[in-house]
């Protein structure tokens, strides 16, 4: 199979290269500039040029294709400056919407990523079931929209830690939040859980979604442990021997910054139907014993 991954470069993108074309597939990774370029040759995969906002691009990609893995996302409201949050989700809408339109007809499929923060809960856990009504991404809600046209749509919730050395996401973000505040944070009473997934069984998952291709298909991409918050920042400050408070209201603002709003979310989640439908079987190390090993 030759597919056209978005996000090529990238944390979880790189990875799911790897994994592709260990499998023997071939690839070809979208990448906006000359270095992700250079990244992307180096893993062993052909390259087309260009950005999540080059619609007519990514439709190139997607004809070009057998099928395709959408990991890529603007990230750069992380590092300050006029970007947002929704700025990013209103191009991530745009491109699936963009790639699923030049798929109408053909029985290629298309991966979706998404987020687990928001979901709803069923018996106490975010199921393959829960419905992204509280989600402020809107990849899924397209994924699905697409789906219904009978495109080949599926998408993979990924754990709010994809967890690895190389991370730069939430886990790093918190950790560095605490060395620069001089405590280890954790919102209100910090009984709110989060779950965790390793890069490499993430990869695993996207590779197995794009071959098995169920329309409609949300999988659950997390190991099953849910962790309280309030142990990742002991953990955190255990590791930097640093205190450990409870932060609430502006205090919480003002600690986690542009982090405040998805740090205080409760998410355990459930993967049985995931592994039942992907055959996936996550068996790397877990967010608690990574962020030991790696992350200090």
């Amino acid at each position: 199979m030759n597919v056209f991954v978005t996000g090529a470069s990238g944390y979880n993108g790189s990875a799911t290269v790897k994994e592709l074309i260990r499998a023997g597939h071939y690839v070809t990774g979208l990448a906006r500039s000359e270095e992700s370029a250079k990244i992307i040759r180096n893993l062993g995969a052909e390259v087309l040029r260009g950005h999540l906002e080059d619609l007519d691009i990514l439709q190139q990609g997607a004809v070009s294709a057998d099928g395709i893995i959408h990991c890529g996302f603007n990230h750069d409201f992380m590092k300050g400056g006029a970007a947002t949050f929704s700025d990013a989700a209103t191009t991530d809408r745009k491109a699936i919407l963009a790639m699923g339109e030049a798929l109408k007809g053909k029985e290629k499929p298309i991966v979706v990523t998404s987020g687990m923060l928001g979901l709803s809960k069923i018996n106490g856990f975010i199921t393959e079931e829960s419905i992204a009504e509280h989600s402020l991404r809107s990849s899924e809600e397209a994924a699905l929209a697409l789906a219904s046209e009978g495109i080949r749509a599926s998408v993979v919730r990924l754990a709010p830690s994809v967890h690895d050395t190389g991370d730069a996401g939430f886990i790093p973000f918190i950790i560095n939040q605490a060395r620069k505040n001089g405590v280890s944070a954790y919102p209100n009473d910090g009984r709110n859980r989060w779950i965790g997934v390793h890069r490499l069984d993430a990869a695993k998952a996207f590779r197995l979604a794009v071959e098995k291709g169920h329309i409609g298909a949300l999988y659950n991409v997390v190991d099953g442990e849910a962790i309280e918050m309030r142990e990742i920042a002991e953990l955190i400050g255990q590791e930097l021997d640093l205190p450990v408070a409870s932060v609430s209201g502006e205090d919480l603002n003002n600690h986690f910054e542009w982090m405040s709003h998805f740090i205080t979310m409760d998410c355990p989640a459930a993967n049985l139907k995931t592994r039942e439908m992907l055959g996936w079987n996550p068996n790397h190390i877990g967010l608690l014993e990574d962020m030991r090993l790696n992350y200090f």
